[in-house]
């Protein structure tokens, strides 16, 4: 093959016993959690029965953050943090619609991540009817913990999701309260796009989302599984 410029490194994930994991593509769920679709100043579904579509956007892979340090990014004075559960695909979804009693099969492993979002780019765009891509797609905005496989990690069940901010709590849910559970998402993302090993799959996050200062230091924790400490640069 000829490039005509030198091709990009690919990003990745450290998977804990060993090994890294080569990240394809982010998908994200927005208003997963009812109190945090309220606190944004949606309608929450009362029942599975009218939990309607899920809301899909997309980072691109090289947004991840693997070290401790996140820039503050350009262009915004309203950062936001939003902890999310994280679901790594390790292998190709079969052509299709993918059943939800076969989803599990597709997920290699589990972590803990922060949707960083440009939260005053997002309500302008929201009150124009633009898209969110400025907001949620930025450089350095998908810090994640080490993957760890889905073996090590068992069962999700309702285990805790929580963000810590200077010591002090933020966030935190367990992932029982999710609306749209991983085989759910799975089968719902299939309809839209080809799954394939080495996609990430942010889960959504609950209430408390609030701003990131540069200087703050935060600790995102799915309970029995990963942790993420981190600081923000200004």
């Amino acid at each position: 093959m000829n490039d005509v410029i030198p091709a990009p490194p690919v990003p990745r994930l450290a998977v804990r016993g060993g090994g890294h994991f080569p990240v394809h593509r982010i998908y994200c769920v927005g208003r997963n959690f009812a109190d945090h679709a309220r606190e944004m100043g949606a309608t929450a579904p009362a029942s599975k029965a009218e939990r309607g579509t899920p809301v899909f956007f997309m980072k691109p892979a090289d947004a991840i953050v693997t070290g401790e340090a996140v820039p503050y990014p350009p262009a915004t004075a309203d950062l936001h943090h939003e902890v999310e559960l994280v679901v790594a695909i390790g292998r190709d979804a079969p052509a299709g619609v993918l059943p939800v009693e076969d989803a599990q099969a597709l997920v290699y492993g589990y972590t803990v991540g922060l949707d960083l979002t440009r939260r005053d780019l997002q309500a302008a765009a929201k009150a124009k009817g633009l898209p969110w891509d400025t907001a949620k797609g930025f450089d350095h905005s998908a810090p994640v913990a080490e993957l760890v496989p889905a073996a090590a990690a068992g069962e999700l069940g309702a285990r805790v999701l929580e963000l810590q901010v200077n010591g002090q709590p933020r966030q935190r849910a367990p992932l029982s309260d999710l609306i749209w559970d991983v085989p759910e998402i799975l089968h719902e993302l299939s309809k839209l796009y080809a799954l394939r090993a080495g996609d990430l799959v942010f889960m959504g996050t609950p209430a408390g989302v609030a701003a990131l200062r540069p200087g703050d230091r935060f600790e995102a924790r799915l309970e029995g599984i990963a942790t993420l400490r981190g600081h923000v640069e200004g």
